[in-house]
């Protein structure tokens, strides 16, 4: 059971293009810092901002089914992360309906934190992000 321990989520998304083929990957990391849980899915044609935010949509419906409720979320979209933070307005129509599916998402968290993270610390998540991609390239 997850509950009243502290959990990481490092979320990713890449787009081959921009649009172009997309893919996501999730790591929930447990209090010790081992993985706790990973997913990755090929999305389908996509902009790179699309991608980032489903990615985080993942991410947060894998760490609420496991019962994760306090998240130090990580992500290496500067961009997301001024957007959930307030401080950037979302403009874009589908941003604006993931924005909706994220905060609902969010809502159901007892405690959280958003922060940017650089590109060289969220690895694991980047390349199982680009590991959906290839494998629905085959």
């Amino acid at each position: 059971m997850a509950k009243n321990k502290r959990f990481d989520l490092y979320t990713d998304g890449a787009s081959r293009g921009n649009p172009g083929n997309g893919g996501i990957g999730v790591v929930l990391y447990d209090e010790d810092g081992n993985v706790f849980a990973t997913a990755k899915e090929f999305i389908g044609v996509c902009t790179n901002n699309e991608a980032e935010y489903k990615a985080l949509i993942l991410g947060l419906n894998e760490a609420l089914k496991r019962k994760c409720r306090d998240l130090s979320i990580f992500l290496d979209s500067e961009l997301l992360v001024r957007q959930i933070n307030g401080i950037y307005r979302v403009k874009n129509k589908n941003l604006q309906d993931l924005m909706k599916e994220i905060r609902k998402l969010l809502s159901f968290l007892d405690k959280y934190t958003v922060r940017h993270v650089g590109r060289s610390r969220n690895r694991v998540a980047d390349q199982l992000a680009n590991d959906a991609i290839d494998e629905a390239q085959v």
